[in-house]
């Protein structure tokens, strides 16, 4: 898979929500409710971030919910590209991006969401045909106001802003004319999955979808 078609896959997906749940799971008992939940909300695209020794097993319980895109997140290696992959991840989403992942990415096929926090690492990635990328970590590097700073030398490129996004300044990003949907794990609380609250969840993840 080339850049520019990783680059239209993670477009696409990006597109069907305002926002992309971007979730830590724990307890594998949370995997299947939770999926079910945020897709009932209206947020189809969900990063399961490999930040936790149950996350590849989420990906595949997840991966088998009714109208649900998981993807992986915290791609680091090659080697995280090959378990996502295998795990039934249909995206990749890394914090930054080397030159030793994305062409793992290529290599199995994975959509890739690449990182990116500077115009320089953003113009990286343009020539190299990615015109989806991931601004991260967004709030730390000047939110939104440092995005549409970026984006208005370089239009051609959308958007997933990621990083201290809730819903008190989602909107902010959103209305930016390079930002397709913003990354923020709000939507799916710690207290409210160890509750077993996924009607609570739903209600987030309307009020997410909600916002454009």
């Amino acid at each position: 898979m080339t850049p520019a078609e990783q680059s239209r896959h993670a477009l696409d997906l990006c597109r069907r929500a305002p926002v992309v749940p971007v979730l830590v799971i724990e307890d594998l008992a949370h995997a299947r409710p939770l999926a079910e939940a945020l897709v009932a909300g209206g947020l189809p695209a969900l990063e399961v971030t490999l930040r936790t020794p149950v996350a590849l097993e989420a990906i595949r319980i997840m991966a088998e919910v009714e109208g649900g895109i998981v993807g992986a997140g915290t791609l680091l290696t090659p080697a995280d590209v090959a378990a996502a992959k295998a795990a039934g991840a249909r995206f990749g989403v890394s914090p930054g991006a080397t030159d030793r992942l994305l062409d793992a990415c290529a290599d199995q096929g994975l959509a890739l969401l690449p990182g990116a926090a500077t115009a320089t690492e953003v113009m990286v990635l343009l020539e190299r045909g990615y015109t989806m990328q991931k601004f991260f970590p967004a709030e730390s590097v000047g939110g939104a106001p440092a995005l549409k700073a970026i984006g208005g030398p370089l239009p051609q490129v959308s958007f997933c802003p990621t990083g201290g996004i809730s819903l008190k300044n989602a909107r902010d990003y959103l209305a930016l004319p390079t930002v397709v949907c913003v990354g923020g794990s709000w939507v799916a609380p710690r207290a409210m999955m160890e509750a077993g609250d996924w009607a609570g969840i739903t209600t987030l993840a309307a009020e997410a979808a909600a916002l454009r």
